[in-house]
């Protein structure tokens, strides 16, 4: 273990610039009793000790006792693949004693849209769920590719180390196949993956030997790991696993993110344009307008998590902390969003502070008061963002004395710009709510959430109080229960469709057809004509198109000359809602 900020479970809070301080407590990462039941709740009502639902409904998907869910920011752990169902992801392990976690695996489970149901539920929720790798290994994130296969990437504990991805066989089967770094990867571990519009398993690691320089390296075709490419002497070093990353689904941008743990802290982020195959320079991310006079703003190891929405733009969330006399404080923690298209460029999402004095336990481990955002969105283009964010009252008894965490969530209905009054999703009890990854991209107009409620707060894995088997909750919530305010993102007209529409006329054809397409969402689309045997043929339409009708043209003499035979087609129109299938008969 390594502690590069000071270590404390409570001192004494410090006043300055008109702010309630607090110190962070910081620990490197891991390497390597009777307990009460507890009871979740959606009715609203609850039993003392329960901890309760406050809006939507909950899923309990599976369960763990590494309760030590991530080191630093969040990472993507649910997934919407539209036409299949979502994908769920948690760090798994049944092991009650010891710190060596022989078990631990990066754990899946699956919601069938066709089933309505998740795949692998047991009443013993610590039985629900698949484990992804056959050896221990963990601190991995999840994707999703065009076909709706779930892509899980972990860290490998042989000798040497390395990062290695898996790929499900097909949507929500659980049986994946395995695509290990070794030998271009050795050495490199803590790999957050994204998945391109190319189908390019993108992965941003930290080396083994020194754990404070970040590289990229990415996965084209499957099984092929490119060389992993770090960044110019000096690196701006980041000294702690809290590097992320997120790709485009609609071009081929790919965006790296890292804080470096010495402060105060700038971030920094780095883009390429062409899916990884040349980077821009690093850029220093400046911390936003958080605080006044002598105080200084600092990112926190639990920033930052980037995301490319459905029309391109890239955001970053951030957690954010006071610093003063070179020292982190937990409180007042900030939560800001940051938009290269907006101006400004950053807009404050929440402040989460309390009176020191009613301030009665600390919040342990690698944590402010408010902190790892995570970022998603709705098919209209609103985005939302959740956090974790803990309650000063509501203490573990330990030992030690911390406090325990709920979950909280806002939404923006003009690309972050405005954000709305934050919503509180939890209500303790017994439970600290921990870890939360908001999905991707809301099911027809449902949010959901995936977090851990630790029965104990303090963490097991760091040897602070007992194992417990804490619920993987999945959080089902209105988009209408959240606040998105600003227009409710891109605005169209007229009478909109219900349902995807595809059709063509005149049906046969010859040499030309006019196919016609419905939206009822705005998003990305897809329009490709395949011939009789499953082969693409032309591709009429890929990028953002808005709700509404639209109309494109195929022309079988095609351009250059490139006439097809006549005989039968078939043409598909896919979003993330679903797709549609049509026949066509071309002669000539």
């Amino acid at each position: 273990m390594r502690s590069m900020l000071l270590i404390a479970l409570l001192v004494p809070a410090l006043a300055l610039a008109g702010s309630n301080l607090t110190p962070v407590t910081t620990v490197a990462p891991e390497n390597g009793g009777e307990t009460a039941a507890l009871v979740v709740r959606a009715d609203g009502n609850r039993e003392p000790g329960e901890s309760t639902v406050l809006i939507g409904t909950v899923d309990t998907i599976g369960g763990t006792t590494y309760d030590w869910q991530g080191n630093g920011c969040i990472y993507r752990f649910l997934v919407n693949s539209s036409a299949y169902g979502i994908h769920a992801l948690w760090q798994y392990s049944a092991s009650t004693v010891g710190t060596t976690f022989p078990d631990r695996r990066m754990r899946y489970n699956f919601y069938d849209y066709g089933a309505g149901e998740w795949n692998w539920i047991d009443p013993d929720h610590m039985q629900s769920g698949v484990n992804v790798e056959t050896d221990r290994s963990g601190y991995g994130s999840l994707d999703a590719d065009s076909a709706g296969l779930a892509i899980v990437s972990c860290h490998t504990d042989a000798i040497p180390i390395c990062p290695s991805v898996a790929r499900d066989m097909a949507p929500g089967a659980g049986i994946f196949e395995y695509c290990n770094g070794s030998p271009v990867m050795d050495g490199y571990l803590w790999p957050p993956i994204a998945v391109g519009q190319n189908q390019t398993i993108h992965c941003h690691c930290i080396d083994d030997a020194s754990r404070n320089m970040v590289f990229y390296s990415h996965v084209t075709p499957w099984c092929t790991w490119s060389d992993p490419v770090g960044i110019a002497s000096p690196q701006p070093d980041p000294g702690f696993p809290d590097q992320n990353i997120a790709a485009s689904k609609v071009s081929n941008k790919v965006c790296l993110t890292w804080v470096p743990q010495t402060g105060p802290t700038p971030a920094f982020y780095r883009i390429s344009n062409d899916g990884g195959e040349n980077w821009e320079n690093p850029e220093e991310l400046l911390c936003p307008p958080a605080y006044s006079g002598d105080t200084i703003a600092s990112f926190h190891i639990t920033s930052l998590f980037p995301f490319y929405d459905q029309y391109d733009k890239l955001h970053i969330v951030a957690s954010v902390m006071p610093y003063v006399g070179g020292q982190g404080y937990i409180i007042p923690a900030q939560i800001w969003h940051w938009s290269p298209d907006n101006t400004p460029n950053w807009t404050h999402i929440t402040t989460a502070t309390c009176d020191p004095t009613h301030l009665q336990a600390a919040v342990g481990y690698n944590a402010l008061y408010a902190s790892r955002p995570s970022l998603g969105e709705d098919g209209e283009g609103n985005l939302f963002v959740a956090w974790e964010q803990f309650d000063s009252s509501n203490v573990e008894p330990g030992p030690p004395e911390v406090l325990r965490a709920d979950i909280f969530m806002t939404g923006s209905g003009n690309h972050g710009q405005e954000w709305g009054e934050p919503v509180k999703l939890t209500e303790g009890g017994t439970g600290s709510h921990r870890f939360p990854s908001i999905i991707d991209m809301a099911v027809d107009d449902t949010l959901a959430v995936i977090y851990e409620i630790d029965l104990h707060a303090g963490f097991f894995v760091q040897q602070e109080g007992p194992a417990t088997p804490n619920p993987i909750i999945v959080q089902k919530v209105s988009t209408d229960d959240i606040p998105h305010p600003g227009g409710g993102g891109i605005e169209q007209g007229g009478n909109l469709p219900k349902l995807i529409e595809l059709s063509a006329k005149p049906n046969p054809f010859g040499h030309r057809t006019v196919i016609s397409y419905a939206l009822p969402k705005a998003g990305p689309v897809s329009l490709v004509v395949y011939d009789a045997a499953g082969r693409p043929v032309r591709t009429l339409e890929s990028g953002i198109c808005q709700a509404g009708y639209h109309t494109v043209t195929w022309d079988g003499n095609g351009a250059n000359g490139e006439k097809v035979s006549a005989g039968i087609y078939f043409y598909t129109v896919t979003t993330r809602n679903g797709s549609q299938t049509a026949k066509l008969t071309l002669v000539y």
